[in-house]
């Protein structure tokens, strides 16, 4: 620090210092720094007094009367009482402490001597500082007067009033009317208390007769109740020559108060005080008070009490002044009273006088204003003197300011200024002080300030001076002052600079003089980049329990690398981080994790970010999603016999809103403690009136659903028990069936236990003909099935039922209409006519069956079919019998699956609910050549060093008349490589070995084989081979011999073959489908025109593994995959090439069939004693047989064999629903005249296949109108050459 002082002054001043402010609202303290050093004087200042009252309660101990205060000198203390001279250390039972003007009274018992004014004077040479007036009170303990009370007499209908008359003491004063037995007189309009506590009776009643009234007046400030001497209220009854009625009638008249008297009145308030007006009237009847503010509203804070008796005016203010009327009023008239009311207020500074440190030879104005009603007394003092009792020829008073011309230092002294009226006074000390000072600079020399680049800065200079100094300052040793719209120099000697920039980095020099002298300091300023929050928390809605994370990623000056602080505050709080098993919050890489988070964690987040010099701070929000808390406070109201309402309030949605409130009753009958849902409610609503049942004690509880879930249920509601009633519905869901051809049964859907209200339920079944004017018949019963025996077949009727219990019946139920029993259709389709649509599909036409011949509702068409031979050789070889079922009235369906160059044979029958109906004549047909299977054997029985010898035997259906055999053959090797496809064709079908030759020795070959008829060839098998080095003599050689599962399409290396792509392929197949059996898959399709070759991929979906089919071409037109496991799910692909991973050209999931438990045990007809077993009940069934033929015979019902086959018996004929469009292969072979037998055939033989594969809507044709789907049977059995007519199978 630098320094200049005038040499006067050096010894005087030494170390003095003064803040360049000069003025301050209160006394001037000198600062620490120069008190440490230099002993300078000030004038005392009252630092701490008791309040303008101290009670003297007796259950204190003591009583402190309170006056510190401070200067230099030390001041001294005196008191006064009452104005006069009070010298507390003159009294020995008073405490006193040193060097200070407090005492203690002791609460000995005789406080009443001390009892008065009391104000402390502090002084010190240079003046004398005054305190406020302090009264010290000493209550007396409040007393009613021992006195005797007579009875008050008073006839009934009259007023009267008892009046307390409550002691003196300390306010509060809290009054009380009640018994002797502490129980409080009952107030209304008739009875009240007043203001006053006197308790008023309108007009007086004979209940108020009693003895013991009594006033209770408490004093809670001094923990004080007393009580008046009960007070005796006899209400006598007015006794006259009149009725007794007339005697006992209260005479009505009109309204007069009883308080206040007269018709006005004046009040008078301090501003702040509560304002109570109160109008209290007797008459008859009991009158009505009103209230009005004349040419006024009432004011908005106004409120009515003691039954409208009663105006408050709570605060009051101004503006509450004027002219307030209360009237009572009753049918016979009205009473009126007027108040003013006028608002003062107690003494209120306008300009307190203040503190001053002025130079030698200055002006000092003394400045004291005050407001207050009445008007105010100003009195000035000085050094606690009145201004007149000391005379200054310099100083004059100038209305409410005492000016001190040309002041010396001598003037310093403690100005006193008091206003007061009669609601108080105020008292304000003034220190003057008159001196010359050099200036101080306080603020240490040296100091490092660090600024944010953009933000501003504050670098102080605090100095003590008199008179003020000019402060300037200047940077990096320049003379020149900093100047511009960046830096301020406020009056404390501090400069500011706004919007830091880096440049402004360097050493600053505060100067401080005045006329005294000079005082200057160093200070440095590093401006430091700011911090900033990049990656800010962001909102969150999370769901309770789990865990959340709010990011803060900050860059700072990394000069505050060690300083730098990242804190995380929730809801301004900090959190706490102690990194304990039981915390949940983690701070890790700048990120707050909270675990298992839980309600009480919703709040706003604060990530702050703290250098020396900034903070940085971002906010985020996160909510805590839950489901809703439970429904609380359920009322039951508006309860009726089959309704009640339902109230209840919503629970906190935990941030997401209520969609819907789930009403669930229990009932304690029939399911006690199950819950069951009654109604749903939306969200926004929180009642609902619940639809009951008759004789049910319900109880219900109320759950919330938001989008987090459905949120716990309520406390349940009391129970609620309806009466019991007749039923609210009738039975639903009424079926009739007609099992037998005489008979009709009626079920239905019973009412629930809840839904009979009542005991006794029972139900009235009514049927009647519909085609026939009958009347009802009518039967009770108490289940909920009925049989209506001896009915016509299948005739229409009217059925309706009722329920009932002992309360009356249900509503009246509607009419159904339901059909008799149904018997077998007697009648076979005709003009049955067979369409060849290609190799394996034929379209069978017929003549629907006349609707009087169905006996019951149509269930659609059967065809049955059977292979009599193959075309290829004149051999007869009846095949399995096959079915095809076709729903819904029609007359043609397509049949599939047919094995090519073959002779057919079929019928076709209708069926009902009840069974089949006799088949149509049999009407056979041919199917046209295909193209044959591929050979079951190929191999190479010889390799040589340029010869390979092939065998292989003809395809077991050749499916034509066999042309010979297309066999090809090209070089491999273990590349993609392949060489030119040789091609041999031979034209002689018996061939079945073949020799090529001109082969490259040591050379691996691969070789394909087709069978070909007129129609074109089959599918290819393939075989590989390598040659050998040296021609062997082994004539059957299987050097390098192996199969291939997924054949590789022929190309040559140099110049590859064309290889067919996906859309060539898409283009030459049309409308591929597939059938399944058990174990096998038909994949068919028709050919677009263009021979184009193809794989067929399959794949065990759960076993994951592709297998590829040898080389298709599409003119083959069905593809059979054998080998298939039965119950089993397949993906079947047709791909362009061997590869399964490229795209498919079509793609389907099958599903192979159940075996039944036949094929489950799979190898049991193989077991010896299976053999035997099976051969002793063939032998006995044959017997048995024999018997029944023999005898069916001698009755002569049967004359033609043929015709007993195609027209069984049709009592017989039945359906059994599980046969219903299904598809088979049949193992059975029935015995001619056995009907039981012909019945399993039918049963076992039914087809699978629906109308919805094979039916009009669904089929689909290519142009010559052919089927696309086929089926091509693998099963090929030898059965009799006999072929039946389809059997007609029972239910």
């Amino acid at each position: 620090m630098r320094s200049q002082r005038s040499p006067g002054l050096v010894a005087v001043l030494g170390w003095i210092t003064c803040y360049c402010a000069l003025y301050t609202t209160a006394a001037i303290d000198i600062p620490l720094e120069v008190l440490g050093h230099v002993n300078i004087e000030q004038l005392p200042t009252i630092t701490d007094q008791s309040p303008s009252t101290v009670i003297a309660f007796p259950f204190d101990e003591s009583f402190p009367v309170t006056c510190e205060a401070k200067g230099n000198p030390e001041p001294e203390f005196r008191w006064t009482k009452n104005g006069v001279e009070f010298d507390p250390f003159l009294d020995p039972r008073l405490m006193k402490e040193e060097n200070s003007g407090t005492f203690v009274i002791e609460n000995n018992g005789n406080l009443t001597e001390y009892q008065g004014i009391y104000r402390c004077y502090a002084s010190n040479k240079l003046g004398t500082a005054i305190s406020e007036e302090i009264e010290f009170y000493v209550p007396s303990v409040p007393k009613f007067p021992k006195e005797t009370l007579a009875p008050l007499e008073v006839e009934e209908g009259q007023p009267f009033t008892l009046q307390c008359d409550p002691p003196k003491g300390i306010p509060p004063l809290q009054i009380y009317w009640m018994t002797i037995n502490l129980q409080h007189i009952e107030q209304d309009e008739r009875v009240s208390m007043g203001l006053n506590g006197d308790l008023y009776f309108s007009h007086a009643e004979h209940k108020d007769s009693r003895r013991d009234y009594c006033c209770f007046a408490a004093f809670p400030r001094i923990r004080t109740i007393v009580q008046k001497i009960a007070m005796a209220v006899i209400v006598k009854t007015k006794k006259s020559d009149m009725s007794p009625e007339a005697a006992n009638a209260i005479l009505e008249r009109r309204p007069s108060l009883l308080t206040p008297s007269g018709g006005r009145s004046e009040t008078q308030l301090v501003k702040g005080e509560d304002l109570k007006l109160e109008c209290i009237a007797e008459g008859f009847p009991t009158p009505q008070v009103e209230w009005v503010k004349i040419g006024h509203q009432l004011p908005v804070r106004a409120k009515l009490e003691n039954h409208g008796k009663l105006l408050i005016v709570p605060k009051v203010e101004q503006e509450d002044k004027g002219k307030y009327m209360c009237k009572a009023k009753n049918l016979l008239g009205e009473a009126i009273h007027y108040f003013t009311v006028r608002v003062e207020e107690p003494p209120e500074w306008l300009f307190e006088p203040e503190s001053q440190l002025s130079m030698i030879g200055s002006d000092v104005l003394i400045k004291c204003s005050a407001s207050g009603t009445p008007p105010l007394v100003i009195s000035w003092r000085v050094n606690g003197v009145p201004l007149q009792d000391a005379p200054a020829a310099n100083r004059k008073t100038l209305g409410e300011t005492i000016v001190l011309h040309n002041a010396k230092a001598s003037d310093s002294a403690v100005y006193q200024c008091e206003a007061s009226n009669r609601h108080g006074s105020l008292l304000s000390n003034a220190n003057i002080m008159i001196m010359n000072l050099p200036p101080m600079i306080l603020t240490r020399e040296g100091e490092d300030y660090s600024a944010v680049e953009g933000k501003g800065v504050m670098m102080h200079c605090r100095v003590f001076s008199s008179p003020p100094s000019t402060i300037t300052w200047s940077r990096d040793d320049s003379s020149e002052s900093v100047e511009g719209p960046r830096f301020s120099v406020h009056d404390n000697g501090s400069l500011e600079i706004y919007s830091v920039e880096k440049d402004d980095t360097g050493q600053y020099t505060c100067l401080a003089k005045n006329t005294e002298g000079t005082s200057a300091i160093e200070a440095m300023l590093y401006v430091k980049d700011p911090t900033s929050i990049v990656v800010a928390p962001e909102d969150q809605q999370i769901l309770m329990g789990t865990t959340a994370q709010l990011s803060c990623l900050v860059e700072y000056d990394k000069s505050f690398s060690n300083d730098f602080q990242l804190l995380w505050e929730k809801d301004d709080i900090e959190l706490t981080l102690n990194y304990t098993e039981n915390s949940r919050y983690f701070v890790e890489d700048s990120s707050l994790q909270i675990i298992n988070v839980s309600h009480r964690d919703q709040g706003v987040y604060t990530c702050v970010a703290r250098t020396p010099v900034d903070t940085a701070t971002a906010s985020a929000l996160l909510m805590v999603l839950d489901v809703p808390d439970a429904p609380d406070n359920l009322v039951l109201s508006e309860h009726k016999s089959k309704s009640v309402k339902l109230k209840w309030f919503p629970g906190d949605d935990h941030n997401s809103s209520t969609t819907e409130f789930i009403i669930e009753y229990e009932e304690s009958q029939w399911e006690p403690g199950n819950w069951k849902e009654l109604l749903q409610i939306p969200g926004n609503h929180n009642s609902a009136v619940v639809k009951l049942h008759g004789h049910v004690d319900y109880c219900f509880r109320v759950s919330g659903v938001n989008a987090v879930g459905r949120g716990l249920p309520s406390e349940p509601t009391e129970r609620y028990k309806t009466p019991p009633a007749a039923p609210d519905k009738n039975p639903e869901n009424i079926k009739i069936e007609g099992h037998l051809p005489h008979e009709m049964d009626i079920n239905w859907e019973p009412l629930l236990l809840i839904e009979q209200n009542g005991p006794g339920l029972e139900y009235k079944v009514s049927y009647r003909r519909q085609d026939m004017e009958e009347d009802w018949k009518e039967h009770m019963v108490k289940r909920h099935s009925f049989v209506v025996t001896n009915t016509p077949t299948f005739v229409p009727y009217e059925i309706k039922i009722q329920a009932k219990n002992h309360q009356g019946w249900g509503p009246e139920p509607k009419i159904v209409t339901g059909y008799s029993g149904e018997d077998f259709p007697s009648a076979a389709p005709d003009d049955v006519a067979v369409e060849v649509m290609n190799s394996s599909v034929v379209k069978v036409s017929w003549m629907r069956v006349h609707k009087d011949k169905l006996h019951g509702h149509l269930g659609g068409y059967r065809i049955n079919w059977w292979r009599l031979r193959s075309l290829a050789n004149s051999k007869t070889s009846h095949g399995d019998k096959h079915t095809l079922t076709f729903p819904g009235d029609r007359n043609h369906a397509t049949v599939p699956g047919l094995t090519p160059f073959s002779e057919y044979s079929l019928i076709v029958m209708t069926f009902n609910g009840r069974g089949n109906g006799p088949g149509s004549h049999p009407v056979n047909f041919k199917t046209p050549e295909g193209v044959p299977e591929k050979n079951p054997v190929f191999r190479v029985t010889d390799v040589q060093k340029h010869t390979v010898s092939l065998v292989w035997d003809p395809p077991s259906e050749p499916n034509g008349i066999l042309t010979g055999y297309l066999l090809d053959y090209q070089y491999i090797n273990d590349t993609e490589e392949v060489g030119p496809l040789q091609m041999v064709d031979i034209r002689n079908p018996r061939t079945t070995k073949w020799i090529l030759r001109e082969l490259e020795p040591l050379s691996k070959y691969k070789f394909y084989l087709r069978s070909c008829t007129t129609v074109g060839c089959g599918p290819v098998v393939s075989e590989e081979s390598t040659t050998t080095l040296e021609t062997t003599s082994t004539s059957a050689s299987t050097v390098g011999l192996s199969k291939s599962a997924s054949p590789t399409p022929p190309s040559t290396p140099k110049s590859p073959v064309t290889k067919p792509t996906r859309s060539t392929i898409v283009a030459a197949l049309l409308n591929v489908s597939s059938a399944v059996s058990d174990s096998s898959a038909n994949i068919s399709w028709i050919s677009g025109g263009e021979h184009t070759e193809f794989y067929i991929a399959y794949m065990n979906n759960r076993e994951g593994h592709w297998t590829v089919s040898e080389t298709l071409n599409t003119s083959q037109t069905f593809h059979i995959i054998d080998g298939l496991e039965p119950g089993t799910e397949y993906t079947v692909r047709l791909i362009p090439n061997s590869w399964v991973d490229n795209s498919s050209i079509f793609e389907d999931v099958i599903t192979t069939r159940s075996t039944g438990l036949a094929s489950i045990h799979g190898g049991i007809s193989t077991q010896g004693w299976f053999i035997g077993l099976m051969s002793a009940i063939a032998l006995l069934t044959l017997i048995v047989l024999i018997a029944c033929f023999v005898n069916r015979n001698k009755g002569g019902k049967y004359s033609v064999k043929e015709k007993e086959d195609l027209h069984p018996d049709v009592e017989s004929q039945g359906m059994n629903d599980d046969t219903f469009c299904e598809y088979s292969d049949n193992d059975e072979k029935p015995l001619k005249g056995s009907q039981h037998s012909l019945s399993r055939e039918i049963k076992a033989g039914d087809s699978g296949d629906s109308l919805v594969d094979y039916g009009d809507e669904d089929v689909q044709f290519n142009e010559d109108g052919s089927f696309i789907g086929e089926y091509a049977g693998r099963k090929e059995k030898r059965v009799s050459a006999e072929i039946k007519a389809a059997a007609q199978t029972p239910a």
